[in-house]
């Protein structure tokens, strides 16, 4: 068929017109071009339209926007809307590097997959809290040291910041669940691979994520991120890893470690040695990669509050029947 749309690119938006700004630019300036651009603008108060208008003229893109219904369903409605052999989703809050397709293309030329995901990193223009925060989330010595590796060619479970799908794995499994909570792209990411849907991580399709946030915010984040972990251990059967309880052992022993200093100080001394001598490994750590013990230091609270909301999320789900 002439002029085949290789990709669909979709990507869902809530009142963020200044980010859409610069993902449409980094996609502007690809070479590869077999795609189209699909914008979900969801119920926003801050149109991404004009953004659209802006580049309407210089890429192959759609805008539609729609009363709110959450990422899940708004990257549903713009999967329904593709044209694409593969559907690729982007995060609102991420620019993508010039060999993004290239690398995608490179890939599947040589491997079977059905679906995919790709790396986040960091632009020098990060500010030093979202640099400490993609620390966090992406460290071998923090929960991004957990999410997979090359290596699980089969089994890595892609994002939606950075994930491709082909269209008919994704109709074959019915797309996103309608979930309100965090955790709607690892959801679909089991049902596809629950469908025996092949996955892999293409550790040079890499995006810049902002992770645009603030601490508060953060600590909101990985509160949903730990009742969703919850939600989607109680969900598919056989998921369930030990390492989904580590942030709970790690916020539960912090708070421990206060508690016995009222009552035993030896103890106390023993478990905060522990804790000190982790939270040294991240200061070092992220200090040496960003070359900026600031960053290093910011990393350290950052870290802590991620394994805090994480922590206290998955718990409070363990006493929680919202996910029935």
């Amino acid at each position: 068929m002439k002029n085949k749309i290789k990709y669909s690119i979709v990507v869902a938006v809530y009142n963020r017109p200044e980010e859409m700004e610069e993902l449409l630019y980094s996609i502007k300036n690809q070479s590869f071009r077999n795609f189209e651009l699909i914008i979900v603008d969801d119920g926003s108060q801050m149109s991404s339209r004009e953004v659209f208008e802006k580049y309407n003229k210089e890429l192959n893109i759609s805008y539609f926007f729609i009363e709110n219904k959450g990422p899940a369903l708004a990257r549903n409605f713009g999967v329904f809307k593709a044209i694409g052999e593969w559907i690729i989703f982007f995060d609102s809050d991420c620019t993508i590097p010039d060999n993004y397709f290239y690398e995608v293309e490179s890939f599947l030329e040589n491997n079977q997959i059905d679906f995919f995901g790709g790396p986040d990193m960091m632009d020098k223009n990060f500010s030093y809290l979202q640099k400490s925060i993609n620390f966090s989330m992406t460290s071998f010595f923090t929960t991004g040291g957990i999410r997979g590796s090359e290596k699980s060619v089969d089994k890595f479970l892609p994002r939606s910041f950075n994930m491709g799908i082909k269209k008919e794995a994704f109709d074959t499994v019915k797309g996103f669940s309608d979930i309100r909570q965090y955790g709607e792209d690892l959801d679909l990411s089991y049902k596809l691979i629950f469908n025996g849907k092949l996955s892999a991580l293409i550790p040079k399709a890499k995006v810049y994520h902002k992770r645009r946030t603030n601490l508060v915010n953060f600590l909101k984040q990985m509160f949903k991120s730990g009742k969703g972990r919850r939600f989607l251990d109680v969900k598919y059967e056989g998921v369930f890893r030990l390492f989904h309880l580590f942030p709970s052992l790690f916020f539960t022993g912090f708070i421990t470690g206060f508690i016995l200093f009222l009552f035993d100080n030896t103890l106390s001394i023993s478990i905060h040695n522990l804790y000190g001598s982790y939270f040294l490994i991240i200061f070092l750590s992220s200090s040496y990669i960003n070359m900026n013990p600031i960053i290093g230091f910011l990393s350290v609270i950052t870290t802590l509050t991620q394994f805090t909301g994480y922590g206290i999320g998955y718990i409070m789900a363990l006493f929680d029947n919202w996910y029935y």
